[in-house]
């Protein structure tokens, strides 16, 4: 099982920084995220539009949702499957293990879950004697490598060919040694040789799920590679691990819903598959499964309810946020520390693990607010990280130069006169100081900022100076 590393934060982030391989992974596949959202998002005059409706469909979702999800229930006791309450980790990892050995499963294949993630469904199976088995190519070779994923749709965002290659040739040892693994189709077609025998020989299967339906009690899987209905369709029993803000109330509602989701993670009208499962196989269906069931877990979503931090439960998990954090861009995924980065893992994390263990992740953020700007459901991002950093500040979590520097800020705010005179003789004197370069490579005081980038000289006077000029002249 992956320990959190969120509060090494900064440590992580030196390391990712210094990380050459990563940086060229980053480098490489960050923009096309970027470029392929903005065209489609242009290619939807109504974006905006849908933004709204999808914003107050999870609103009315949430605030409702004890209803949806007992007629979320009703719905799959119906159509013949079970839902598991489960309300932590350690719940729904012993509902999953006890479904698994009462069939006698020795293999399970699961499709990409975060949440499978986030309760390390994978490490209990294994110390219990199961062995699962990731079918999303992305989430293959991060088992094969024993790692977290480093992006909640792109697992693997962080390597490159040289790495798929290294880690296909330490682990397939019964391949040939001098086969080819040059191109990305030769990676492809070896993964799906490897897996095609796993997805007919297991005993259960494992998906997460997108969206779970009060209306139909179906859920919901939108998938590229297909792996995700091989997972659901050919074992005998079908799992499905889901979080209770899943739910939406209607087919409806969740139509509009996936025609943000695609549009706004990978840049598509729609994924190559979206597939909607709904009970067991009855009779004249060609497949499907025996034995259907829902875990459905709370691990502290919850608690969040009726809180400063209840729309983050709006989230549908597109990672458009992250896609274009210039955070997550310079150090990836990793350096957050557990199982959501970016923008969405700096509010959800520390909601789930506690702002003691994670307060460093909403500090991590230049509030460009440019991750709230392309969220299709319209989640505060920037806002909800202050309300972590006041929290931290509550408690005195944070630094104590940082609690002490902001007094020393506060006494000066609070006394306009003295600030305007500090401000003005702190600008001329910053100017002295880069007088002969235009700018300054070291500050005092500020050394972790100017050591990545040079801070420009001010120049003139200062903001209140010219707004009380204006003032006078009348110009304002």
């Amino acid at each position: 099982m992956h320990v959190a590393t969120s509060p090494a934060f900064k440590e992580n982030a030196h390391k990712a920084l210094a990380d050459a391989g990563l940086q060229k992974a980053l480098a490489r596949s960050g923009p096309s995220f970027i470029a392929r959202r903005a065209s489609a998002v242009a290619g939807l005059p109504e974006f905006e539009e849908l933004r709204n409706i999808a914003r107050d469909i999870k609103n009315h979702a949430i605030e409702n949702l004890d209803f949806y999800l007992e007629e979320y229930e009703a719905k799959v006791i119906a159509a013949g499957g079970q839902v598991h309450w489960c309300p932590d980790a350690d719940a729904a990892r012993a509902a999953v293990l006890a479904i698994c050995q009462r069939v006698g499963a020795r293999t399970v294949t699961k499709g990409k879950s975060m949440i499978g993630e986030e309760i390390a469904i994978n490490a209990h199976l294994e110390r219990h004697g199961i062995v699962p088995i990731e079918t999303d190519l992305g989430e293959y070779i991060i088992q094969l490598r024993d790692e977290l994923p480093s992006h909640i749709i792109a697992p693997a965002f962080h390597l490159n060919m040289e790495d798929w290659e290294e880690a296909f040739r330490k682990h397939h040892t019964d391949l040939p040694a001098d086969r080819s693994l040059a191109e990305r189709r030769d990676i492809l077609i070896e993964a799906r040789t490897r897996l095609r025998s796993k997805f007919l020989a297991a005993d259960v299967g494992i998906t997460g799920a997108n969206f779970l339906i009060a209306e139909t009690g179906s859920s919901v899987i939108v998938t590229n590679e297909g792996n995700g209905d091989l997972t659901q369709t050919l074992p005998r029993v079908h799992i499905v691990l889901a979080s209770i803000e899943k739910c939406v109330p209607t087919i409806e509602d969740t139509t509009s819903l996936l025609r943000l989701l695609a549009r706004s993670a990978t840049g598509q009208d729609f994924s190559v598959y979206t597939t909607f499962s709904t009970g067991v196989r009855r009779p004249g269906d060609l497949d499907g499964p025996d034995e259907y069931h829902v875990v459905l877990i709370d691990n502290g979503r919850s608690a969040m309810i009726g809180t400063e931090f209840q729309e983050m439960l709006r989230c549908i998990r597109c990672a458009a946020c992250m896609n274009h954090c210039p955070v997550y861009g310079a150090v990836g995924g990793h350096a957050y520390g557990w199982v959501y980065p970016g923008p969405m893992g700096s509010v959800l994390t520390p909601g789930l693990l506690g702002v003691d263990k994670a307060g460093h992740l909403p500090n991590a953020s230049t509030f460009c607010g440019k991750c709230e700007s392309v969220c299709p459901v319209k989640i505060p991002l920037p806002k909800l990280m202050r309300h972590w950093r006041e929290r931290e500040f509550e408690r005195h979590l944070s630094p104590t130069a940082y609690r002490t520097n902001l007094g020393l800020w506060a006494f000066f705010a609070r006394r306009p006169s003295l600030y305007r005179l500090a401000t003005r003789i702190g600008a001329k004197a910053l100017a002295l100081l880069g007088r002969k370069r235009g700018r300054l490579a070291s500050l005092p005081f500020a050394a972790g900022w100017t050591e990545g980038r040079d801070l420009p000289t001010p120049e003139g006077d200062t903001f209140f100076a010219r707004y009380a000029r204006a003032q006078r002249d009348g110009t304002h």
